[in-house]
């Protein structure tokens, strides 16, 4: 167990701005890039097992604790997450390619990082990515209750409904205080993201991909992300597939010693077999 007052905390100037972050442990590069609510305590789980062979930076994603926002902003948006994400990775990686791993709305910044700069990437992990495909309808856009809540001021119940839809009925309630802690936290960056509902990924430029791609869902989560694996299985050109037992959307917490003995399986696996540059034909 790693508490959270464990993480050492660090900032690095980021287009003008900082972006906090933690590290530990020395080797190649893992990026963990966050979802929805959370932030760089969201990996209290994966960073002491996973650092024991890399060396692992876990940011929070502009916006989120610990500088929340408080309010809307139109500056809180998928397309600024990824341009702070590659320059992050850029500056901490010195330009070499690295190993990166997106969970949730993550997995959509990840993935686009990897489209605007393959030769940043050594590999790519996409963990229940949430997103819409270009071209598929419009989804309903259950944020809209759960952003009247937060405008009423009812933060719990809000949270409530958003993660309960996300990870399958009765998740809040059983959720330890850690976790509750840090999704109230970052409430307020719903007021944001709503925007990005129906958002849609052209997967056209993942399709060029050259990286190693691994794929992971929760055997339990919402179909939504099982549907969205079963289209990515076919778009990457070098691509693995793994389901974490006992597990929902948050698997890395779930079942977190399955979450980082596949994910260390594949590094492994990466990094003995060639150089795995995310680079385009």
């Amino acid at each position: 167990m790693l508490p959270t007052h464990a993480l050492p905390q660090y900032s690095i100037d980021i287009h003008g701005d900082p972006v906090h972050y933690t590290v530990a442990g020395n080797g190649e590069i893992l990026l963990l890039i966050h979802g929805s609510l959370c932030d760089y305590r969201y990996w209290r789980w994966q960073i002491p097992a996973l650092s024991q062979h890399h060396k692992v930076l876990a940011p929070s994603l502009r916006g989120y604790w610990p500088a929340a926002l408080q309010r809307e902003t139109a500056a809180f948006n998928i397309a600024q997450h990824v341009s702070d994400m590659v320059a992050f990775a850029r500056q901490m990686g010195s330009g070499r390619p690295i190993h990166i791993l997106g969970h949730s709305r993550g997995a959509q910044i990840a993935l686009e990082l990897a489209c605007q700069a393959p030769e940043l990437v050594r590999s790519l992990t996409l963990a229940d990515p949430g997103f819409r495909i270009a071209g598929e309808a419009p989804s309903f856009p259950f944020h809209m209750s759960v952003i009247s809540l937060l405008e009423r001021g009812e933060v719990e119940q809000a949270l409530s409904e958003f993660i309960d839809v996300v990870n399958g009925s009765g998740t809040w309630r059983h959720m330890v205080s850690w976790f509750k802690t840090m999704v109230t936290d970052n409430a307020y960056t719903l007021l944001s993201q709503v925007r990005e509902i129906n958002l849609g990924v052209d997967l056209a430029e993942a399709h060029q991909l050259r990286c190693p791609v691994l794929l992971v869902g929760g055997a339990d989560s919402p179909i939504r992300y099982g549907s969205r694996l079963d289209i990515l299985e076919d778009v990457f050109n070098d691509v693995q597939r793994v389901t974490i037992p006992l597990a929902s959307h948050g698997m890395n917490l779930a079942n977190p010693k399955a979450f980082n003995q596949e994910l260390s399986e594949f590094l492994a696996e990466v990094e003995a077999g060639g150089t795995g540059l995310g680079l385009r034909a």
